[in-house]
């Protein structure tokens, strides 16, 4: 595969993923009310969303950032870390396969587009 080709599969997964971190984050941030029934659903307090919100933007901040690299792989780190608990939380919490398969396709968008990015630099 070429580095054009390369390059070009990293941009459209990285800007899908942030672009889906961001809007969560700030969707978080608001407090929709489906938001916080799914945080009450899963026995979180209402405050993780803020947590959470913040992480996820500033994150969706450093993976489009091209001048720091080891921001860039922390922020991919993070994201793994939230995603997988999400998906984990779901799972203890009875909430069914598809509530779990969600989290788990957002975290093959960041894997290819990790992987993509390794390819490049």
């Amino acid at each position: 595969m070429s580095k054009k080709s390369i390059r070009i599969i990293y941009w459209i997964t990285t800007v899908l993923f942030v672009a889906f971190m961001v809007f969560s984050g700030i969707g978080g941030l608001v407090g929709s009310e489906a938001g916080d029934a799914v945080m009450v659903g899963l026995g979180y307090p209402l405050y993780l969303n803020m947590i959470l919100g913040i992480a996820k933007i500033l994150g969706g901040v450093a993976l489009i950032q091209t001048k720091w690299y080891v921001i860039k792989e922390w922020a991919y780190a993070g994201f793994t870390f939230d995603i997988l608990g999400a998906a984990m939380s779901f799972a203890f919490a009875g909430f069914g396969f598809s509530a779990i398969i969600v989290p788990l396709i957002s975290l093959v968008v960041m894997f290819i587009s990790y992987s993509s990015w390794k390819k490049l630099y």
